[in-house]
């Protein structure tokens, strides 16, 4: 190797850390942003518990009329919902909703599937 290609590998190898480090510190810090929004969310409900209660019917019935379906506080969806294709998926097999529950246990990403 000669002098000009060791330094554009150290280049390289330079801009990849910074990258790395810049990855890591966005993860860290929308961690703590999803741990703080997630107690500031529940202090409202705590404080607020018939405004939060309504708000979270209309975003329930927002995201049914999408065909989103919501859990339950079991984990199950809703008998209505039944056995549906997950748009998310690239092979169209058939889901149970147990088996949504058991992913959205996992993720703790929220109401959408």
């Amino acid at each position: 190797m000669n002098l000009e290609a060791k330094r554009r590998m150290k280049e390289k190898d330079k801009a990849l850390e910074k990258r790395m480090r810049n990855a890591e510190r966005r993860a860290v810090w929308l961690r703590n942003y999803q741990r703080a929004r997630g107690r500031a969310l529940t202090r409202l409900a705590q404080q607020y518990p018939d405004q939060f209660k309504e708000i979270l019917e209309e975003e329930r019935l927002s995201d049914e009329a999408q065909g989103k379906a919501w859990l339950d506080i079991s984990g199950t969806t809703r008998d209505d919902a039944g056995i549906y294709l997950s748009p998310h998926r690239q092979d169209s097999s058939y889901r149970s909703g147990q088996t949504n529950a058991d992913e959205q246990n996992q993720s703790n990403v929220g109401a959408e599937e």
